[in-house]
């Protein structure tokens, strides 16, 4: 996950790196890491290197010569400023707002874009799930000309979200499963692999306290090696992406290259 390289801003474990943004390529490089996902904050939406011309042929020079992929974006954008729950003008700007990110990923080759309908993102009523799929059902078009799929991160009972991702073509719209925050609500793998496994498209891993906080790897009650082995005997072909608990001493490389490698090891396990 882009930004964990990088020191905190704010206190805060995920945001995007403004500081070093274009480091990041390199040090990832370094540590043998070759895939990242962009990050991107409602604040200062628009001078994302991602949403501005310059900063996209930054990107592409940038991933090329650290032989990077950057295949998904997490948009807590939409979390922070859920466009589902705003109303006149407010919608509506909203919307342009995903259009122009969306549009952008399309530019750069960013094919997974997660919609967190969590926290402040989530879904609290019909009405508001039937505005996020009607608006979405209006711009397929726009998302299949782009080549960029939606993937939602729920924090839906397994069942509830069977219904709801039930709503919308799966050509163009998948699920973000977070280990971590599965964990933390207490849903049964089991349950949520047959309610909607073949959906998955992206797969978080990070693991938190049984209704609590982020924790580093296996110190939380995420079943973190039988996920992901329940994962590959369904046949997932997406990505694991490390959205893990940050650094205490400073040293994210060192602490994100021990995640990669227990990670990879639990693959190996499979």
């Amino acid at each position: 996950m882009q930004g964990r390289l990088s020191p905190l801003m704010d206190g805060r474990i995920q945001s995007f790196p403004w500081s070093n943004w274009q480091n990041e390529f390199s040090m990832a490089n370094g540590c043998n890491i070759f895939l990242m996902e962009w990050t991107l904050d409602q604040e200062r939406l628009y001078e994302n290197p991602l949403l501005t011309k310059d900063g996209q042929a930054e990107i592409m020079q940038l991933a090329s010569k650290n032989q990077i992929s950057i295949p998904s974006l997490t948009g807590d954008c939409f979390m922070q400023a859920p466009f589902w729950k705003a109303k006149g003008v407010e919608r509506q700007n909203l919307i342009q707002d995903f259009l122009a990110v969306v549009s952008a990923c399309g530019v750069v080759g960013i094919r997974y874009v997660v919609i967190p309908l969590v926290d402040n993102g989530s879904l609290e009523n019909s009405e508001q799930e039937n505005v996020l799929v009607e608006i979405l059902e209006q711009h397929a078009d726009d998302l299949q000309k782009l080549g960029v799929v939606t993937v939602f991160e729920s924090d839906f009972h397994p069942q509830e979200l069977k219904r709801f991702i039930a709503r919308l073509s799966p050509e163009l719209f998948g699920i973000n499963y977070d280990i971590g925050n599965s964990a933390a609500l207490g849903f049964k793998l089991e349950d949520e692999i047959q309610a909607y496994g073949q959906r998955v498209l992206n797969v978080h891993v990070k693991d938190r306290l049984l209704g609590g906080i982020t924790v580093p790897l296996t110190k939380g009650c995420a079943k973190l090696p039988q996920t992901i082995a329940m994962f590959e005997s369904i046949g997932y072909q997406g990505n694991y992406i490390l959205q893990t608990a940050r650094a205490v001493d400073n040293d994210h490389a060192g602490v994100l290259c021990r995640y990669r490698d227990m990670v990879q090891t639990w693959l190996g396990e499979t």
